[in-house]
């Protein structure tokens, strides 16, 4: 909310005052961070640290306060519950190479401007004593990216021009103590040191992209050599990291070039007046491993004077843990972190609040009528065991025709630092009767999120109701042993629905029929299915086939985790049920996603399609109604053949092959 007034004017006067300082903000290139011996005497009054406040505050999942901060419009006004939708705090600072980038991209803002969901409200913050200057450009920044969008914004994104530490209010407290000091996250840093210096030269620095560059740079202290543009190899080059400016060649080009030239690694410095780049391959060019790391840097005159002069300069690489950059606010009012952002770009904000719109029609979805049986509430899952728990069913359980699971992971913690690491797969079995064919068959499968325990889904799995053969089952929900403990919670709703167009007739799942399981993703794959005979009951109306399947693992082609494979069921010999897993390998496949479950902005490479399955997300069912394809008449058999395969042929991998994980029934209805 924007208020007008005494406030507004005091803050005019007090941009007028600081005219000459903002008037250097319009159009600059962001101010390198550094740090030399003329340095040192202030070094400690500037310090970071000389601002923090206690380290006790709020964490995620408490209620947020009212605040009120003044901003360039006048103030920004919160109360719970006031806008019905997230607020996303988000502060700046000129230290972070990562923050120079996202704001001067432009495809970063762009997706800030167009991509914004529209119940969501920004407040813009900085963490400097340029908070002023720092406000404006930001604003500026993104006013920029407006002219050229047909998408009204402006009026929910809010720039306060008071430092963080000089709020007053709760804010700092979490911004601060909910610190980054992940190895992917705080202050990117190249350190300079020379023989006739008396201090170091700290700058700040932007890592390549992650999942292009995959070396990391080691602890060790390196030679530095200037190489021009890098554009050529440079046998002169072995061992160090080079020192090459922008321009003339690709990044690609010039960390091929270093690579073949035997550099321990490249720094890349901007030409003056540029800002720093998301450093990333393009097109083919993705194809080409490199085993070097690569970083973009400002050019540091003295650094630059000195290598000129043939002078020996060394270079280390640092990270220096950091408040956090952002959190936000739910729309319920309730405190939450934003996990990670891979690379610079707001998409991110964009999915974190994709996932809490998910997240409100998932609770509208969960008001609906239903029979709740609780069988796991924050239940500890790890292990050979897992989880498990023996529950009593309802009575009537054949009139309900809707079964659905209720399903979340949550961490030990409140915090994301509490979360296992990985995405593993996550199992549920049920066994009613201990002398029944359905005992310990799988009614549920999920994924786990990289670090965050956020997760939670609601899965249709009304055609498997006929698994649950008594009024008493023992649940079991597990992963891999060695995975780090989750948190589970498991509900069964049963409900009415499926009725016919004439809201008379119900047709119900009444047997379920097993057929094919994974296996060994290899040469040998399809030679382990062999054709299945089935006939139909009497007095069906319709079957189903319904098939789990997710591809795990990687060979030589990134099988089966990584590329497309087609799962095949042929029925009669004539009616091939095909499902492909064609987002698998995408660099988006599993963020398009987010508005169905998939948790956003995991610390892992979440974003990319999977086969047949996302990190943070359920797995759902594939169904397809195959009555047509059938002899209807019980006296005649039917068969059905499944087989799997990878760019329209059997599987043969040279090493290392992947797997598939498939449970596949026949749903009879009557």
């Amino acid at each position: 909310m924007r208020r007008f007034g005494y406030m507004a004017a005091l803050l005019s006067w007090f941009l007028l005052a600081v005219a000459a300082l903002v008037s250097e903000a319009a159009g600059r290139q962001r101010r390198r961070l550094s740090l030399t011996e003329d340095d040192v005497s202030c070094w400690g009054t500037v310090s970071l640290r000389s601002r923090l406040p206690p380290s006790t505050g709020p964490e995620p999942g408490d209620l947020a306060a009212g605040f009120k901060v003044p901003t360039l419009d006048g103030e920004f006004s919160y109360e719970p519950g006031a806008f019905g939708g997230p607020v996303v705090l988000h502060a700046f600072t000129n230290k972070s190479g990562f923050l120079e980038c996202l704001w001067s991209s432009d495809s970063s803002l762009s997706s800030l401007v167009n991509g914004l969901p529209d119940s969501t409200q920004v407040l813009f913050m900085s963490f400097d004593d340029s908070a002023v200057s720092d406000a404006l450009w930001m604003k500026e920044q993104v006013q920029r990216a407006a002219t050229l969008s047909k998408k009204e914004v402006l009026s929910r994104l809010h720039f306060c021009p008071v430092p963080v530490f000089s709020l007053g209010n709760w804010i700092p407290g979490v911004f601060y103590s909910w610190g980054c000091t992940e190895p992917k996250c705080g202050l990117s840093q190249a350190v300079f040191t020379s023989s006739g210096w008396k201090m170091p030269i700290i700058i700040k620095r932007l890592d390549a992209r992650y999942d292009w560059l995959k070396a990391h740079w080691g602890p060790a202290s390196y030679p530095l050599i200037d190489a021009g543009d890098g554009c050529e190899l440079s046998p002169s080059v072995k061992g160090a990291v080079v020192w090459v400016s922008e321009g003339n060649c690709s990044f690609f080009t010039k960390v091929h070039s270093m690579a073949k030239s035997n550099a321990s690694g490249v720094l890349v410095y901007a030409l003056p007046g540029n800002p720093l780049q998301d450093m990333n391959c393009v097109g083919d060019e993705c194809d080409t491993e490199l085993g070097i790391p690569a970083a973009m840097v400002h050019q540091e005159p003295l650094v630059a004077q000195e290598l000129r002069f043939g002078k020996l300069i060394n270079v280390s690489f640092q990270k220096t843990p950091s408040p956090n950059y952002f959190f936000i606010i739910n729309q319920h009012g309730a405190l939450a972190e934003m996990g990670l952002f891979l690379y610079p770009t707001f998409k991110f904000i964009n999915w974190q609040v994709q996932w809490f719109e998910f997240n409100a029609d998932l609770q509208t979805q969960l008001r609906n009528p239903a029979h709740v049986v609780s069988v796991f509430d924050k239940v500890q899952m790890q292990g050979e065991r897992g989880a498990v728990a023996t529950v009593d069913l309802p009575l009537g359980l054949l009139d309900f025709d809707t079964l659905e699971l209720d399903a979340s992971l949550s961490c030990p913690g409140r915090r994301d630092l509490s979360c296992a690491h990985w995405d593993h797969t996550v199992q549920l079995f049920v066994c009613c009767d201990y002398l029944s064919p359905y005992c310990n068959m799988e009614l549920g499968r999920w994924i786990t999120a990289f670090r965050r325990g956020i997760g939670r889904w609601l899965t249709d799995v009304s055609p498997l109701i006929p698994l649950l053969d008594s009024h008493n089952c023992t649940f079991t929900m597990k992963t891999v042993p060695w995975a780090m403990p989750w948190m589970v919670s498991l509900k069964l709703r049963f409900s009415f629905g499926n009725l016919t167009d004439d809201f008379v007739e119900k047709i119900r799942p009444f047997k379920v029929a097993s057929l094919y399981h994974g296996g060994r993703f290899d040469k040998n794959y399809n030679k382990r299915f062999q054709p299945i005979k089935f006939s139909i009951p009497v007095s069906t109306k319709k079957v189903e086939l319904y098939a789990v399947i997710t591809g795990h693992g990687s060979d030589e082609h990134r099988c089966g985790e990584f590329c497309v494979t087609s799962h095949h069921f042929v029925v009669n010999a004539a009616y091939n049920n095909t499902h492909i897993f064609g987002s698998a390998g995408s660099a988006l496949g599993c963020a398009l996603r987010v508005k169905e479950g998939a948790v956003p902005n995991e610390y892992g490479t979440w974003l990319y399609g999977r086969g047949g399955w996302c990190p943070g997300l359920q797995v759902n069912p594939w169904r397809i109604d195959i009555t047509k394809q059938l002899n209807i008449s019980g006296s005649d058999f039917n068969t059905i053949i499944y087989f799997g395969l990878f760019d329209d042929r059997h599987p043969d991998p040279a090493q290392q092959p992947g797997y598939i994980i498939m449970s596949s029934f026949l749903i009879f209805y009557k």
